[in-house]
């Protein structure tokens, strides 16, 4: 017979008061209840505060607050009429500067916890816009049928639904202000029902969403998704299944969104899918920091590992001797390569190679470098570290989005592999978020 499936218990309803002792990883308070730590949405150390649980498990609890009895000097209302329920944004209720210390502490406190390392000299942040920042987005399309209405946004917070959101205040005002209007267009269209998301990118001067299609679309549906486009300033486009797909509305152009580097004298061409920082601010103060943390010179052999499509290894070839980009994706790669000629640069190498698998038999793998930037994902770059050996590089710079495999990836690299953490820093990459972006420098010592 098969198994019974055992039914959740039906959560308390009662709000149950705590004082909140820490802020976890994400941002959320911590408190305890007769031993279990609970995690509560919008709490922050100090507050007392009443909640109702949202979720139970064996090891934990979740929560949100329905009454605060206390208010931390950090806190702020938030700025969104949709905060709360969107789950886009979770620090909204924070103070700008108590954002910017709280991830620096949570920075530090991953160190030493999972590294076993202590961090000497805190980077002065990069901060930047606190609005309007976002380029890069992928958001969900749902058509409500019992309200006639698509919605366009993000998903709630902690729940599969899309939210029913009008505007996104930390999203590019071309795009953030225009969710209704965006809608209302979808709505109007016959396959209103068969368009899942969007994808957003954002250049300088240009503004590309890429609609993804379950079925095409009519010549009517095409000239309404026309016409909003010219309106709003926008290169609307139609993808059928995977991101190569991606094809602008019949008789439309291209658009090739870009960013640029000024200072530098350099222009990053990229497709609408693909990977790009979303904070442009931020990035060009990130590309220059990286810049003086390895005081790159004409003599120096630079590698850049999980490069994308050269974000970094363009700006270091306009310093250093020679820099060799190596990134898993191989359309990034040919990207990569098309912006070097783009802009001029012939000192910089791509070549594609999965740095989670065994490298050693590529030629790039079996030189030397005194120099190495890492930009890896959320997993880290743990797989790769072991070719330090061999490559034998004196300055080490890796650029992290998740602290807890930057701070794992340091504690091999200064306790297994010879290295020193001279210093480590946040960037506010994702203000009103918990994402925390940072940098940490390492030299070597044997």
């Amino acid at each position: 017979m098969p198994k019974k499936r055992t039914r959740k218990k039906p959560l308390p309803e009662t709000p149950v008061k705590v004082t909140i002792e820490s802020l976890a990883h994400d941002g959320r308070g911590v408190a305890h209840v007769e031993g279990k730590v609970i995690f509560i949405d919008e709490a922050l150390p100090g507050e007392e505060v009443e909640f109702i649980y949202t979720d139970i498990r064996k090891d934990y609890a979740e929560g949100k607050v329905v009454n605060l009895l206390s208010r931390s000097e950090d806190r702020v209302d938030a700025q969104c009429a949709h905060y709360g329920l969107c789950g886009g944004c979770s620090f909204q209720h924070v103070e700008a500067t108590a954002q910017i210390r709280i991830k620096q502490e949570l920075l530090v406190d991953q160190f030493k916890r999972i590294g076993k390392v202590d961090v000497p000299e805190l980077l002065p942040p990069l901060i930047g816009p606190h609005w309007g920042y976002r380029r890069k987005a992928r958001m969900g399309v749902k058509y409500v049928a019992k309200k006639n209405r698509v919605l366009v946004g993000f998903r709630e917070r902690r729940h599969p639904y899309l939210a029913e959101i009008d505007s996104c205040v930390v999203m590019h005002p071309i795009v953030g202000s225009q969710l209704t209007a965006l809608g209302d267009m979808i709505s109007e269209l016959t396959i209103r029902d068969k368009i899942p998301q969007i994808e957003v990118a954002i250049g300088e001067d240009q503004c590309v969403l890429s609609f993804r299609v379950l079925e095409p679309p009519t010549d009517a549906d095409q000239e309404l998704m026309r016409a909003f486009g010219h309106q709003h300033n926008m290169s609307l486009c139609l993808q059928s299944k995977g991101p190569d797909t991606i094809v602008p509305l019949d008789g439309e152009p291209e658009i090739i969104p870009s960013y640029a580097l000024p200072d530098l004298g350099i222009e990053f061409k990229f497709r609408p899918a693909m990977f790009t920082q979303v904070n442009y601010e931020i990035n060009r103060q990130m590309i220059t920091r990286v810049i003086d943390l390895l005081a790159l010179n004409a003599d120096d052999n630079v590698l850049d590992l999980f490069c994308g499509l050269g974000n970094f290894t363009l700006p270091m070839a306009k310093f250093a001797g020679t820099v060799v980009g190596i990134e898993g994706d191989q359309p990034l790669v040919n990207h990569a390569k098309e912006n070097a000629l783009h802009n001029n640069i012939n000192n910089a190498e791509f070549y594609a190679a999965d740095l989670s698998k065994d490298i050693s038999d590529h030629p790039w793998a079996q030189r030397k470098y005194n120099k190495i930037l890492l930009d890896p994902s959320r997993a880290g770059a743990s797989d790769v570290l072991h070719y330090f050996k061999k490559w034998q590089p004196d300055l080490v710079v890796y650029v992290s989005c998740n602290p807890s495999t930057l701070a794992r990836d340091t504690g091999i690299m200064v306790n297994e592999l010879g290295y020193q953490l001279i210093k480590a820093g946040v960037m506010d990459m994702f203000p009103q978020t918990g994402h925390v972006e940072s940098m940490a420098v390492f030299k070597r010592t044997k």
